[in-house]
């Protein structure tokens, strides 16, 4: 079992091609979701193919953009359950999602674009100012300089200096668990991170 998700997560990281939906699973989802579910998915699917000619800064202005205009709502009202992470075929179908919904599909959909997995990172934060966890999206750019931040809450992208209110805990990806220290340098703390390997298998049997 674990060669497998070792073996699926590097296919996740290197293929690029997820979330992709067949002619048929479209036609499925018309059936039990209906037309705009159906809508949702062509226009993400147009409109991120659309991003392949930009550069990466713009791309990860768009990707930010665009995906934060799918509307928020709590885990607990969409799948009647807390911490609940959906894959971004789920956030595409329903629609609505939660901050780590948000943070799962841009994820996602900059591997597709062609951004490098060891410069991603789902990244909890502590919110310094309203109190309270949130997650937001890290892209080191540069190593050993602040991250820029993707925020499902924020239209602007900053680096992690820069957003004051954050102060940043863990950094997740399929290589394993991080802490950052002052000089911005990843530090592992750990091999796997629960919800994330949840999440993974959850996407192997979609596909």
């Amino acid at each position: 079992m674990k060669f497998f998700l070792f073996f699926f997560l590097i296919s996740i990281g290197y293929a690029s091609e997820y979330p992709h939906f067949s002619e048929r699973e479209l036609q499925d989802i018309k059936m039990k979701s209906g037309i705009i579910a159906k809508n949702r998915i062509l226009d993400y699917k147009q409109t991120v193919t659309s991003f392949k000619e930009y550069s990466k800064s713009k791309q990860l202005e768009q990707v930010n953009f665009y995906l934060n205009k799918l509307l928020p709502q709590y885990d607990a009202v969409i799948q009647k359950q807390e911490d609940y992470w959906a894959t971004p075929k789920e956030f595409l179908i329903t629609g609505y999602g939660d901050c780590e919904d948000y943070v799962i599909i841009k994820y996602f959909t900059l591997l597709k674009l062609g951004f490098k997995e060891e410069e991603l990172f789902l990244t909890t934060v502590h919110d310094k100012y309203h109190g309270g966890y949130h997650m937001v999206l890290s892209y080191f750019k540069t190593k050993h300089k602040p991250p820029l931040i993707l925020d499902n809450l924020s239209f602007k992208i900053l680096d992690l200096k820069q957003r004051e209110d954050l102060e940043a805990d863990l950094f997740v990806n399929s290589s394993g668990v991080y802490k950052i220290d002052k000089e911005y340098k990843l530090i592992p703390v750990a091999k796997h991170f629960t919800q994330y390997d949840k999440l993974l298998r959850k996407i192997q049997k979609e596909n």
